[in-house]
């Protein structure tokens, strides 16, 4: 099993329909038996996949422990692929988890859930803090998206001195280019100066992700953002290997 954080600092980077393109990719091409977790309050992984959360507080409640994570998942509509939804209650995971005072909550959820699962992968909210520093612990990958922008790096940064900052164990980071529009002299510049990290395009199809509730892969495979994002995952699964 391993555990695959998307995480940044900075909103609007494109960081939930990037996880959920992820792990439909996990699900698809390598029939990864995969997990959604979307720890992200404003739930837009659930929306990308036409699931709403319930009324209630049972996601927060995952980290008390008074609720097993395994009831609330939810099948999506692709095999292998669920969905562990958020909720309003994610709001106050933060204040939650230091009062908690379990440095590595997070890390023991995910090693149970992995009993079925081969990826789990965290749609983390754009924030720094306990939530932040608990994904990094249970991570084994963790991919930073960076539309080309100053304000981008600068997230990276957050993310590598997070990292850094965490003794006995460092997830491998990997940095993607999202957004990118090579008509742009700003977009080409930054691509052509970070020549080794992954790419997904500024597209329409992937814009349609959000119109249609359904991943890239599931209705234009063939498009440029479609290859992309299984150029990411080959080379995801890439980096996997290597940490064993």
């Amino acid at each position: 099993m391993a555990v695959i954080a998307i995480h940044s600092a900075k909103g609007g980077v494109g960081k939930t329909t990037l996880a959920a393109n992820l792990a439909w990719c996990a699900a698809t091409i390598s029939c990864r038996r995969t997990l959604l977790w979307d720890l992200d309050p404003a739930g837009g992984a659930g929306f990308l996949f036409e699931i709403e959360a319930k009324a209630g507080k049972d996601a927060g409640a995952v980290f008390d422990k008074s609720r097993d994570p395994a009831k609330l998942i939810r099948r999506t509509a692709y095999p292998r692929l669920d969905l562990l939804p958020a909720d309003e209650s994610i709001r106050a995971l933060d204040s939650q988890l230091a009062t908690i005072g379990k440095r590595k909550r997070l890390a023991k959820l995910t090693a149970g859930l992995g009993k079925d699962y081969d990826r789990i992968v965290l749609d983390c909210p754009p924030v720094l803090g306990e939530l932040a520093a608990q994904v990094i612990r249970a991570a084994d990958l963790v991919i930073v998206p960076l539309p080309p922008s100053p304000l981008s790096v600068r997230a990276l940064d957050h993310a590598r001195a997070a990292i850094g900052a965490e003794e006995g164990h460092a997830p491998t980071l990997l940095p993607v280019i999202t957004m990118l529009d090579r008509r742009r002299a700003l977009h080409r510049d930054f691509a052509a100066a970070n020549p080794d990290w992954p790419v997904v395009p500024l597209a329409s199809t992937v814009e349609q992700c959000a119109v249609r509730r359904q991943p890239v892969g599931a209705f234009a495979p063939r498009s440029a953002a479609g290859r992309a994002f299984a150029q990411l995952w080959a080379a995801i699964e890439r980096r996997l290997a290597e940490r064993r």
